[in-house]
């Protein structure tokens, strides 16, 4: 009889701790939304402007802008789920970027700082979708290159699978599936239990080249594998690069690479081909 009550015990216990995830997963998901984001961002060209973006479901997202030069392209990035767009419009807005006269569109998501709403994964891809619209209509015309670092790197392969733009993926740190990445966080818990899954893998195959994705070797937060998965899944010539760096430290350390190979695929000088 002790053992039936242990045994009864732990499976009481723990499905308390598996509704308790359920119940809580977004914010687990989520950690940055609703953290304010810092008064002031040094270094930030003036020629960067605050814009908002309304959403076809009622959201107002926060952005950043910078328009591109004549017949350059524009980058839309997306930032992880603990970032800001400012640190991504200060990386955009400088260096081989700038020099070839790329614009940019950094939103935060909705319920990060400055937007309005809560997270999911329906609402960042909507969210996503809206700020490709306000880029084309802000820059009708210009080749669009979609960046994304971690779970920003999910939105732009849905993004770009949604729309049915043609190519131009930069991806940092990415993984294949919340769902993997869910099984190795917390693998006492059925992966059955997530609402928000990014199944990355699942459609990254229809979106044709340019695909570059850089992943960091000792990333403790998605390991290398998960990036070697989606590449696995990404159309054939797809390009993979592990690099020295955490989750973190990578961003920005191939930008000179993916620029000359982005620019090459179509996007500035010219503006004549179309990511």
């Amino acid at each position: 009889m002790l053992a039936v009550g242990i045994l009864v015990a732990a499976g009481l216990l723990y499905g308390a701790v598996a509704a308790a995830f359920w119940w809580n997963q977004r914010a687990l998901l989520y950690p940055g939304a609703g953290v304010p984001a810092p008064a002031a961002w040094p270094g930030l060209p003036g020629d960067v402007a605050a814009i908002r973006i309304a959403t076809p479901d009622g959201e107002t997202l926060h952005a950043l802008w910078r328009a591109p030069r004549p017949g350059g392209g524009v980058v839309l990035s997306f930032h992880g789920n603990a970032s800001f767009p400012e640190a991504h419009a200060l990386r955009f807005a400088d260096g081989p970027w700038a020099r070839r006269g790329w614009g940019l569109l950094a939103p935060a998501y909705r319920g990060y700082a400055g937007s309005t709403g809560r997270p999911t994964e329906a609402g960042l891809i909507a969210d996503g979708l809206a700020a490709l619209a306000e880029l084309r209509r802000r820059a009708p015309g210009a080749p669009v290159l979609l960046h994304g670092h971690s779970l920003g790197a999910a939105v732009a392969v849905a993004v770009a699978a949604r729309a049915g733009l043609r190519g131009g993926l930069y991806l940092e740190a990415p993984f294949d599936s919340m769902t993997a990445m869910a099984r190795h966080h917390a693998r006492f818990l059925p992966a059955c239990l997530l609402a928000d899954t990014y199944r990355s893998d699942r459609i990254i195959g229809a979106v044709p080249g340019p695909i570059l994705i850089v992943h960091g070797d000792a990333d403790p937060v998605v390991p290398t594998k998960f990036g070697a998965r989606l590449a696995l899944a990404a159309p054939a010539g797809s390009r993979f690069l592990v690099v020295p760096g955490d989750h973190v430290s990578i961003l920005g350390a191939r930008d000179a690479e993916a620029e000359a190979l982005f620019s090459a695929a179509g996007a500035p000088p010219g503006g004549a081909g179309r990511l």
